[in-house]
């Protein structure tokens, strides 16, 4: 794998890395006012902020398991560390005492985190993680009434492409079900997407070809293109161009504004998963969705911190579609 070591390499010098840290704490009185990265979460510290710590670790399980030498050892003796069962049998507790926590992107990256573990000699450590968050999710489907459609972190279809892979690994088929139930109720009729307003300055997922990403989960395949032709009519010939292009994107280290590289992988993932349901414009997908990594790529390895803490992950989503 091309870039396995060099990967593997900043994922673990961001997970090292303990500030700065962004933590979404909220603080139910005087005594619970310690937010100190370890203390507070054991095992998803660094990296900048919880989400993002899960999903690099994520990160190093797959790229040892892609690429296992090429990434030398430090990768198996950092998440020796991260993954101790009390660690995280505290990240877990801490889930279930606060139920909107990281909903639904951190539950989600969570969820593969637990997945891409589950033959490795971590599984009994993970495993009650992806217990709770099975739980959250159950609870918090049903009372959901709309999805979240913006291009960031709150994304509906985003998190549950996600968890719907996840659990489909894991063998939870009453997870897979309420997400596939939820998702056709959300998305399944919808047509004639307007993407003119896409993307909004921070967006780091194109709502449109996130959900028609989690419709290709969920709908069976003979049905996914009718679908997206009906979702996204033009798309690959005269319109929604801009989905194909390279967004422009900024390297200042300004973390909102790093969310466009972020974008460019996303799209390329999601362009490369969704081109084999429009045969006849599916070179024109790939082609848009190479032009993206191209562009982004060295910012994966060598940018600033707030573009380096989180993007890998995202690399790997688009290099493995």
């Amino acid at each position: 794998m091309k870039y396995a070591a060099a990967w593997a390499d900043i994922a673990c010098q961001v997970l090292d890395t303990t500030y700065p840290y962004a933590t979404q704490h909220a603080s139910a009185g005087p005594d619970d006012v310690d937010v100190t990265p370890d203390r507070l979460h054991p095992s998803f510290h660094g990296s900048y902020d919880w989400h993002s710590s899960v999903h690099m670790q994520w990160s190093l399980v797959r790229l040892l398991a892609l690429a296992p030498d090429e990434v030398g050892p430090r990768p198996a003796e950092l998440l020796d560390q991260r993954f101790a069962p009390d660690a995280v049998a505290a990240e877990a507790a801490y889930l279930r005492e606060h139920p909107s926590y990281e909903r639904p992107y951190g539950w989600a990256w969570a969820a593969m985190l637990t997945a891409a573990t589950r033959t490795t000699p971590w599984a009994a450590a993970l495993t009650p993680l992806g217990d709770v968050i099975a739980d959250l999710v159950l609870a918090w489907l049903p009372k959901q009434a709309y999805p979240v459609r913006h291009g960031v972190h709150l994304n509906s279809a985003f998190a549950l492409a996600l968890l719907h892979e996840a659990y489909g690994e894991l063998g939870r088929p009453d997870v897979v079900e309420a997400i596939r139930a939820r998702s056709l109720e959300w998305y399944g009729n919808d047509t004639a997407y307007d993407t003119r307003f896409e993307p909004s300055g921070t967006d780091f997922l194109s709502p449109a070809l996130s959900e028609a990403e989690l419709m290709r989960r969920v709908l069976p395949e003979a049905e996914f293109g009718s679908w997206l032709s009906a979702f996204l009519p033009g798309l690959g010939k005269d319109a929604h161009q801009h989905l194909l292009d390279v967004p422009v994107t900024d390297e200042s280290g300004d973390g909102q504004l790093a969310h466009l590289s972020g974008l460019a992988l996303s799209r390329a993932w999601q362009l490369r998963t969704i081109a084999p349901a429009l045969p006849d414009v599916a070179e024109v997908l790939r082609a848009g969705a190479d032009r993206q990594v191209d562009a982004v790529l060295p910012t994966v390895t060598d940018g600033d911190f707030m573009s380096t803490h989180w993007l890998v992950s995202f690399a790997l989503l688009a290099d493995q579609a």
